[in-house]
């Protein structure tokens, strides 16, 4: 299990116990956090799932597929070098820590 500190862009803090195998996203809308749409349900078939890594924790997490980085080209909110898709992002004891920011739109 990895605890992940999810930042909304209003600045509030959601320390949020994801269990081992559980993608962040669907961690997120579990918990009903602001800023996480997640519309297609994890499918990688949309961008609302969007969310910045910290930069600390950005060459810990593996490389984004091919398939997430095409994806990223449709954020509604700035992408930057940091940005990956909530979906993609999968809980284990080695991202025990993380803290993840929440653009301030999905749409």
């Amino acid at each position: 299990m990895a605890t992940v500190l999810f930042v909304e862009a209003s600045g509030a803090e959601h320390r949020i116990d994801v269990p081992t195998g559980e993608n962040l996203m669907r961690a997120a809308l579990n918990e009903g956090l602001e800023g996480m749409v997640g519309e297609c349900g994890g499918g990688l078939a949309c961008a609302t799932c969007h969310c910045y890594v910290e930069e600390d924790w950005a060459d810990r997490l593996p490389a984004p597929a091919q398939t997430e980085l095409d994806m990223l080209e449709c954020t509604a909110s700035e992408r930057r070098p940091s940005s990956r898709l909530g979906c993609q992002i999968i809980a284990s004891d080695a991202l025990d820590g993380l803290v993840v920011h929440l653009p301030a739109a999905q749409y």
